[in-house]
């Protein structure tokens, strides 16, 4: 008989242990709105850049290691509903997180999108955002055919520092 193989994510028990309790405090808006609500910091909501009218988080359930959220403060469905302001800056910003995912982690490609409405696979369709999310030949984790688990090589806080400090300036 062969040995069952283990894969040991030790790290991840921290996370998974903490999914169900947020120091978000339930209220209205989407999460994004009550975590800006929050009052944590941005080390602790895992905000990687603020702008303006935009800001960038990680995603909490991430495809990949690098996985961020680009999105505008203001809670909005649509596109057609952002201001001139929040248009404006929106796309720069997703231009720069890709520049900074490419940075810190070198991927061979990165995957950008937008999925609008519950039908499109928004799943917090509510507060428009914009995926960005790097690849790499292959990328396609075994544990989730397998197990519905992804398989994540480092903590999100370390995510966020290393994506804050490969963040593009001026």
């Amino acid at each position: 008989m062969t040995p069952l193989e283990r894969l040991w994510n030790g790290w991840r028990a921290t996370y998974v242990q903490s999914l169900g309790t947020s120091e978000v405090p339930a209220g209205e808006g989407s999460i994004f709105t009550r975590i800006l609500a929050s009052g944590l910091s941005d080390e602790d909501a895992n905000i990687v850049h603020r702008g303006e009218t935009c800001f960038v988080i990680l995603n909490a359930f991430p495809y990949g290691t690098g996985h961020v959220l680009v999105l505008p403060y203001r809670e909005v469905a649509n596109l057609e509903d952002l201001d001139a302001a929040e248009t404006a800056e929106l796309w720069p910003t997703v231009t720069d997180a890709v520049r900074a995912i490419k940075a810190a982690y070198e991927p061979e490609g990165v995957n950008v999108g937008i999925n609008l409405g519950r039908p499109a696979g928004g799943s917090i369709s509510e507060h428009l955002h914009v995926h960005a999310v790097p690849r790499w030949t292959g990328d396609g984790n075994f544990m989730t055919a397998v197990a519905n688990t992804r398989t994540l090589p480092e903590p999100l806080v370390d995510t966020a520092a290393k994506l804050r400090a490969a963040w593009p300036t001026g």
